[in-house]
């Protein structure tokens, strides 16, 4: 190093006489100084996620194969896993426990109930780890933290179209003939994408404060799946029940009953409009703006905390 570089340095390190009573972020005003890993403003943000997509996109496919690498059936587990799940609702709940009784299809019903609420219940996990699970790339490396949960969510969605494709083909098994109404199927999947993303980053800050959130989340989303008519009919339920108002009205707003009820009536034709929960487009939609919203900004106010302790 020269002696006038290494001067400058030392002038630079060295506070001057001036600086004297000032608070550090006077100081850092003075020099015209900011904060390292500082909040970017929600549009700033916003355009620092859109420029880093295809590195969202690789990160997710990227995921997607590594999670069975050490299995020997490899990515087939990523259909058979919510098929084998299927198998087990429909002995226990199907046969044993009988709530097939008054549901036609109840196979594609059941199977359709079961794809559906895992995209859900797999992106609220995978949210929950997405900040306390990678923390080494969190501290190594400066990019915007829902670059993370935004991947875990897509990931998830490429894990369900190829679900989706075992899914046509029970469908097909059971005389389900492709119709316009399938095409309801793209709507649908894109609002719920939605809604589990947002879900997921209320999740991935709370779960980046708690890591303990992770033991407690598989309960919670049990809890969930049982109230949301993945194994039964919520129309069938409530018909001739002497419920009340504010309790159906509770069960049928359910974002979960919203978006499987939504796939059915799209893919299942005995799964008529009647069972469909009311104002259940509006619902959708709703979830998914709110949810969306809601949780983008509230993720986006912890951005510089995450992975400094």
């Amino acid at each position: 190093m020269s002696e006038t570089t290494h001067d400058s340095a030392v002038a630079m390190s060295a506070p001057s006489s001036s600086d004297e009573g000032l608070t550090p972020a006077q100081r850092a005003q003075k020099y015209g100084l900011s904060q390292s890993g500082a909040r970017p403003g929600l549009l700033e943000y916003i355009g620092q996620l859109w420029h880093r997509r295809h590195f969202i996109s690789a990160f997710a496919s990227a995921k997607l194969t590594a999670q069975y690498s050490q299995a020997k059936l490899g990515q087939v587990w990523q259909v058979a896993t919510p098929l084998l799940n299927a198998a087990v609702y429909y002995l226990i709940f199907g046969v044993l426990i009988g709530t097939s009784r008054g549901v036609p299809n109840y196979i594609p019903f059941l199977v359709t109930g079961v794809f559906i609420f895992t995209f859900t219940q797999s992106s609220v996990m995978a949210g929950t780890r997405a900040i306390s699970g990678s923390l080494g790339l969190v501290r190594a490396l400066h990019f915007p933290r829902a670059c993370l949960p935004i991947s875990f969510c897509l990931m998830q969605l490429q894990q369900l179209l190829f679900s989706m494709g075992v899914l046509v083909i029970i469908l097909l098994s059971f005389g389900q003939v492709p119709t316009w109404s399938w095409l309801l199927v793209f709507p649908a999947l894109t609002l719920q994408f939605v809604f589990n993303t947002g879900l997921a980053m209320v999740m991935a800050r709370l779960g980046a404060k708690t890591p303990d959130l992770a033991q407690l989340m598989p309960f919670i989303m049990r809890t969930w799946m049982y109230a949301s008519g993945v194994m039964f009919s919520m129309s069938v339920i409530l018909q001739g029940k002497d419920v009340p108002k504010f309790v159906e009205v509770i069960l049928n707003a359910n974002p979960a009953v919203v978006y499987i009820d939504l796939m059915r009536f799209a893919l299942i034709d005995t799964f008529k409009a009647s069972q469909l929960p009311p104002h259940v487009w509006a619902f959708a939609g709703g979830w998914a703006l709110l949810m969306g919203v809601v949780g983008f900004v509230y993720f986006w106010k912890a951005e510089e905390r995450y992975g400094r302790g």
